[in-house]
């Protein structure tokens, strides 16, 4: 009996990924252990290895095909003795496409001697209305053209899109053309009709995937979404929509913690180890989220979680996007581990050959976009964390310094705070408490 090898999920979250490469074809024979496909998850590109042995009979989802949900069978084994041929499944009715491949039309096509639905007056007349030959568009025959979600809007108000006159690409009509019609009358397409629309209106949302007018005009390229980018996209409006954040900004004195790491760096010299300022940052949040516990939180449901160790997510920007390798524990480890450890699954990170325990989790979130110039910025919290600290530049600013003006090397750090769990007191002790730990920094290598 043939086996399905089916989607793997990677990780806990797992629900779809792209298959991105096969590493073996029809025919060939696999062995428990042999790598078969590349498959793109959200954060990375892992390698699915076979667990049963045999042949491969039929490749059911070509590479490049997103979306695949897991669980789909995308391949056939035929097991020893097992005629590979008759052991091929019967191509599945609804199998995904591969990335680029033309999908069928959604729009029903004329053709000679055929007759296609003429789009309905209501919702009510199109169940009782039987199939009559479409109205020809401006005497040509042609079929209608329209976006989906026109035609959506087009059965809603009881409007017929053959009266209508569309300011689309190619004459298309789009939802803006639908939405000034009346039922029954011709859209007004005249100069002094178009005039009474404000200036300022901004373009109708396109359905998904169109480019709408009159950005349709405008030289461009497009690219798909990665799965990257859509979880990307996805979780920072969840959070945006449901964290109400808080923002506490402070300046930071880096004069010390600079002394100190250089001193750190000649005697780590002969093992090979430089500190960065941002192994000493992840250091510190760590501590200043010990010693204010009431920052190390999270909410699910209705329960208030409270962390007894503090896992660092540090933002990586890689070619798709941007990923969070942690430091786990890092408040009892040393900055020379935090370095090691940061560079190694950094490196990973930009290969895109983190495993999903490297990057799921953490307690709280660092950004530092200082290797930029940039001098302060809001950072979005990662959900379901409830705070995220945003590192700015350090430069030369006029500073108080023992009652005096003094020029001194000063950050800006702006903490995002979960205002559902995290006080606004709370969230402040957590930044007091990181000043002080930068600015006498001995007590981050006690």
């Amino acid at each position: 009996m043939p086996i399905e090898l089916k989607m793997p999920a990677l990780s806990p979250t797992m629900e779809e990924g792209t298959l991105a490469k096969w590493l073996v074809k029809e025919g060939d024979t696999v062995q428990s252990g042999d790598l078969i496909a590349e498959i793109e998850t959200d954060k990375a590109t892992m390698e699915f290895e076979a667990v049963d042995e045999g042949v491969i009979a039929q490749i059911l989802v070509p590479a490049g095909t997103d979306n695949v949900k897991v669980g789909t069978v995308i391949a056939m084994i035929a097991e020893e003795g097992e005629d590979a041929v008759s052991a091929k499944a019967a191509p599945a009715a609804e199998a995904p496409k591969p990335a680029g491949s033309q999908p069928a039309s959604a729009e029903p096509v004329e053709a000679r001697g055929e007759t296609e639905t003429r789009p309905s007056t209501s919702s009510g007349l199109a169940e009782n209305k039987k199939a009559e030959p479409a109205k020809p568009e401006s005497g040509k025959g042609e079929r209608i053209k329209a976006s989906p979600l026109a035609r959506r809007i087009a059965d809603q108000k009881g409007v017929d899109l053959a009266d209508l006159t569309g300011s689309g690409p190619n004459g298309r009509i789009i939802k803006v053309d639908v939405e000034g019609a009346q039922p029954g009358a011709e859209a007004a397409t005249t100069p002094a009709a178009n005039a009474a629309a404000p200036a300022t209106s901004a373009p109708a949302p396109a359905a998904s995937g169109e480019v709408p007018a009159p950005f349709a005009d405008i030289p461009h390229t497009s690219e798909k979404l990665s799965n990257m980018r859509k979880t990307i996209a996805r979780r920072l409006t969840e959070a945006k929509q449901t964290i109400p954040h808080i923002y506490l900004t402070v300046d930071i004195r880096l004069d010390a913690l600079l002394k100190l790491r250089g001193e750190l760096n000649a005697s780590l010299e002969p093992r090979g180890i430089k500190l960065s300022v941002n192994d000493m940052l992840i250091k510190a949040l760590a501590t200043a989220l010990k010693q204010v516990p009431k920052c190390n939180v999270s909410i699910f449901g209705d329960q208030l979680v409270s962390y007894d160790r503090a896992d660092i997510s540090v933002a990586v920007s890689v070619p798709n996007g941007l990923i969070t390798p942690i430091i786990t524990g890092a408040d009892g480890k040393a900055i020379s581990a935090i370095s090691t450890e940061m560079g190694e699954l950094a490196g990973r990170a930009k290969e895109g050959k983190l495993q999903p325990h490297e990057y799921q989790g953490g307690t709280a979130s660092l950004s530092n976009m200082g290797m930029f110039g940039i001098k302060q910025f809001d950072a979005v919290i990662n959900p379901p964390q409830g705070m995220i600290l945003a590192v700015g530049a350090g430069e030369k600013r006029p500073y108080i310094v023992d009652d005096a003006l003094a020029i001194a090397t000063v950050m800006s750090a702006t903490g995002s705070f979960d205002h559902r769990a995290i006080d606004g007191a709370d969230g402040a002790q957590l930044m007091k408490a990181l000043k002080e730990l930068i600015e006498s920094p001995l007590g981050l290598v006690a």
